[in-house]
């Protein structure tokens, strides 16, 4: 989250948070994204590997063990002498308790309750425990810097600065572990489970055992990688180690029971308020999230990604706060612990447009956008990806970047409203190694001459010009980044394209870190508007964007999928930012919202892809015990990345396009349609259209439009909404009201149950 929260009702924008919005303090802010000299040029280096093999021989670890901890802790990069926010450094993330910055108290005053009871907890992601419990006799201290160093006879200063020296105190604490609980120094990876539970020093057994598991999956998997550094590191796959035997769990303090989360995280819970307020002008309000019965009355069909812009205990007063935002989970960076919030079949205000809020699951993640290195941990990232994977199993939503998005790609509701859209978590969120985590990794899945392309630059090696780090104009260091920049045209010297809703008055976008008007990111899908020797114009915003896209190194790759493109006879159609009924759907006693159509231009011609059709759906946001009735409409749309942001447009102003590898020859050249193409489709591109615009849609694409609503279908029943359409399939028929008694909410699974069979979970 970053700037202000948008608030419940649409148009109506939120001040800047409580606390959140108090920088965090100096100690947190170390040297930004500092990367020794050896690796700026990015020259493939084997010092760290050859580290690894070093120092597991010297302390007779198992390599496969050494490596599999530091990738679990840091993926190998080093960030010399820039601490962690939990006071890590290094490869092998030695704590130096010296280093680990003050933290305020976890949760702060409670507000008042209006005599409304709530579930009592103590400090949110509190480790303490009875003494007796096992929680309590598990606990350990972090990997410590000071005694790695007194064990390998070496400076503090050189685990903090040198990734050798730190990778061989990580060694050595790891062979000071195994001693100590009286194993032997095996050669098996196996024996060492215990000893690795124990590497993050968590005193939760559950994030202890999860942690161990983590690692041994990355071990049997493999992993290879450039770090940040430049160094080249890769970890063989050893898929023969055997699994830690599976023993009940031992417990610690009991989850709360409103905590949804799978068996294998650390949850507790948190709760937001739902009060009335009184305003400044005496008029009532209330907040700070809606009730609701999701997926009953209306779908999740997102999960929105979110970073906090503030340190955690300070998100914990606000969500506490009724009159500020609220969201259903936040994830803790030191070591990935989960806080609930809202329940999931609640609506927090979280992504700035009550249309998407009402429809998704908000997560947010303590970090600072221009601090990746210190904030965006491997812990979080890992501990996300679980949580993010169990919630879209439980309800049916599709692991794609239309439906898996950040707060930065949430659609503006309306025209005035998107330049108060937020920006997190930004351009140095990792979203290729996030999907990977996801066990849905994202790659290729056409030729190189498809009409379609999905994004994706090699994350290490994508290191874009940013400015505003550390403060206006200031240049940001060099570092890894999922975003790719867009130019008017096929040269590094060309303008950036300029975003009109966002700087309506024409001003040119720029290369600040919080500007999104002239980029993509990682995993977004366009139509392929023309090709130019190493670069690639992609359909954005109503307008031709150019990208470099080398052979050598490409920023994007061959897709397969959906388009929509006006329909015959329709020279320009809107844009929405979100999808609401028709005008006859409203009850009397619900006011229709205003329609506003975006500021942009989607052309005869153009093409934009889509993953999902959408239904409509308008909800009147009162105070109430129950939760507000939803309007459906008939009217239907289609989700379509349309820029940085996604957008909807209406299923019967456009026609479906199937993409086609051999569509955009080797310069952009279009090639022939196959013979009998689709009658509506457009024919010819309009007059001045760019070469490699494709022209002629396959055969057949025209068939598969939504079919008309059903008749008598009675205002404000659910009967309209497609339900988690697939990629490629037709938009789905009408469903009964499901509000219906014989819908059932999903259930939480069984901690033991089996993993799919056709895809295997990377995190164990």
């Amino acid at each position: 989250m970053r700037r202000n929260v948008s608030a419940h009702a649409p148009g109506a924008i939120r001040r800047c948070r409580l606390t959140a919005c108090v920088i965090a303090g100096a100690a947190l802010l170390p040297p930004l994204l500092i990367l020794p000299a050896s690796g700026a040029d990015d020259v493939a280096d084997r010092r760290l590997q050859d580290a690894f093999t070093d120092a597991a021989r010297e302390f007779q670890v198992p390599r496969s063990v050494l490596m599999s901890v530091s990738y679990t802790q840091t993926r190998w990069d080093s960030h010399p002498g820039a601490p962690s926010v939990a006071g890590g450094f290094g490869p092998m993330h030695l704590v130096d308790a010296e280093r680990v910055p003050a933290r305020a108290p976890a949760t702060g005053t409670r507000p008042p309750d209006n005599g409304r009871s709530r579930p009592q907890t103590g400090a949110a992601g509190s480790l303490t425990a009875d003494p007796a419990s096992p929680s309590a006799r598990h606990a350990v201290q972090p990997a410590d810097l000071q005694h790695a160093a007194r064990l390998i006879q070496a400076p503090t200063e050189r685990l903090r600065t040198d990734a050798v020296a730190n990778v061989r105190g990580g060694a050595a604490l790891l062979a000071a572990t195994q001693r100590q609980l009286g194993k032997p120094l095996s050669a098996n990876p196996a024996d060492w489970w215990e000893t690795v539970a124990r590497y993050p020093g968590t005193r939760d057994v559950t994030s202890a055992a999860a942690y161990a598991d983590d690692v041994f999956a990355l071990i049997r998997k493999g992993a290879h990688r450039t770090t940040a550094e430049g160094q080249e590191v890769t970890l063989p796959a050893t898929p023969g180690v055997q699994q830690h035997p599976r023993t009940p769990r031992l417990q610690g303090p009991q989850r709360s029971k409103e905590v949804e989360c799978p068996a294998e995280l650390a949850c507790d819970w948190l709760g937001a308020p739902y009060v009335e307020i009184e305003t400044e002008d005496s008029d009532t309000d209330y907040g700070n999230h809606d009730l609701g019965d999701r997926p009953r009355d209306q779908p999740i069909e997102y999960i929105v990604i979110h970073d906090t812009e503030a340190e955690l205990p300070s998100m914990f007063q606000t969500v506490q706060t009724p009159t500020e935002s609220s969201w259903h989970y936040s994830i803790r960076s030191s070591d990935g612990h989960v806080t609930q919030h809202v329940k999931t079949k609640d609506e927090a205000w979280h992504s700035g447009s009550q249309f998407v809020n009402a429809r998704s699951i908000g997560i947010e993640h303590e970090g600072f956008l221009t601090q990746p290195g210190t904030w965006y941990t491997e812990r979080m990232y890992q501990a996300s990806a679980h949580l993010v994977r169990y919630l879209a199993k439980k309800y049916g939503i599709p692991l794609d970047r239309q439906h898996i998005f950040g707060h930065d790609n949430v659609p503006a509701p309306t025209a005035d409203s998107i330049p108060d859209m937020h920006d997190d978590p930004g351009p140095f969120w990792d979203w290729r190694h996030y999907f990977d985590l996801l066990g849905a990794p994202l790659r290729a899945t056409a030729g190189p001459d498809s009409d379609v392309v999905t994004i994706l630059p090699d994350y290490g090696k994508n290191k874009p010009r940013f400015t505003g780090c550390t403060g206006s104009g200031a240049l940001c260091r060099p570092h890894g980044s999922s975003a790719v920049r867009l130019y008017t045209e096929p040269n590094e010297h060309a303008q950036l394209i300029q975003d009109p809703g966002r700087r309506p008055e024409g001003d040119n976008s720029t290369e600040d870190v919080n500007d999104l008007g002239s980029r993509v990111s990682t995993g977004q899908t366009f139509a392929v508007a023309d090709r130019n020797g190493d670069w690639t114009a992609i359909w954005y915003q109503g307008r031709k964007a150019w990208f470099k896209n080398p052979k050598e190194n490409p920023t994007a790759v061959g897709a397969s999928g959906r388009m929509v493109t006006p329909k015959d006879g329709l020279d320009e159609i809107p844009v929405y930012g979100r999808a609401l009924p028709e005008e006859d759907a409203y009850p009397e006693d619900v006011e229709e919202p205003t329609d506003s159509p975006l500021p942009y231009s989607f052309l005869a011609g153009q093409r934009y892809v889509t993953q999902s059709g959408v239904g409509s759906s308008y909800t009147a946001k009162t105070f109430s015990e129950t939760p507000n009735p939803v309007v459906w409409g008939q009217e239907r749309y289609y989700e379509i990345q349309f820029g940085h942001r996604l957008a909807y447009v209406r299923a019967g102003d456009v026609d479906l396009v199937d993409s086609s590898a051999t569509t955009a020859g080797p310069q952009g050249q279009p090639q022939e349609a196959p013979a009998g193409a689709a009658q509506g489709q457009p024919q010819a591109a309009p007059p001045g259209a760019a070469q490699g615009q494709p022209q002629e849609a396959p055969a057949g694409a025209a068939q598969e439009q939504p079919q008309e609503a059903l008749p008598g279908v009675p205002q404000g029943a659910a009967a309209g909404v497609p339900q988690g359409e697939p990629l490629g399939g037709p938009l789905a028929e009408p469903q009964d009201d499901p509000r219906g008694e014989t819908q059932e909410e999903p259930q939480d699974e069984p901690e033991e149950e089996a993993q799919d069979e056709d895809q295997e979970d990377p995190l164990g």
